[in-house]
């Protein structure tokens, strides 16, 4: 039983013109279909807590089993010290919710963490402070989710 028929209405016309305009037009539509979040990722691969990290917004497919994060695209692979996996090269990634008390890095780990510029405000709020703590090192993070490229190397 269908609660929101209008919604259902405008989205299903939505998708039809997007079929129409070809490929490009639907990455954009299913990357505005997808929810987007702010998460924290590290490339555990290569190195051992102080790998490459950044805290940005992560696009989640619509059936939540695939991120995309800075052209990257990542599935849930459990391992030893890793939660994803780098769907095109095997990398593997430790990907979470951003952490209140600055322990986002492992305990033992060090390094700078880099943050999308947009999302300063957003965390300063989260983290109840007016400034970013040592560590931290505003970036400019594009939002190139490779939700096509993915699409055609898994089909």
């Amino acid at each position: 039983m269908n609660h929101f028929p209008e919604t259902q209405q405008k989205f299903s016309a939505k998708a039809e013109r997007v079929r129409h305009k070809g490929s490009a037009a639907l990455s954009s539509f299913m990357e505005a279909v997808m929810e987007r979040e702010l998460l924290y990722v590290e490339l555990k691969t290569g190195y051992s807590d102080d790998g490459p990290a950044w805290i940005g917004y992560v696009q989640r497919s619509k059936s939540g089993k695939t991120l995309y994060f800075n052209d990257h695209a990542f599935q849930k692979q459990t391992g030893p010290y890793s939660n994803y996996i780098d769907i095109e090269n095997g990398d593997a990634y430790w990907i979470s919710g951003v952490k209140r008390y600055e322990t986002n890095r492992h305990w033992d780990g060090h390094g700078v963490i880099r943050i999308d510029k947009r999302a300063v405000g957003e965390f300063l709020q989260l983290i109840r402070e007016n400034k970013l703590p040592h560590g931290y090192e505003p970036v400019d993070i594009e939002d190139k989710y490779p939700v096509e490229r993915i699409r055609n190397m898994c089909n």
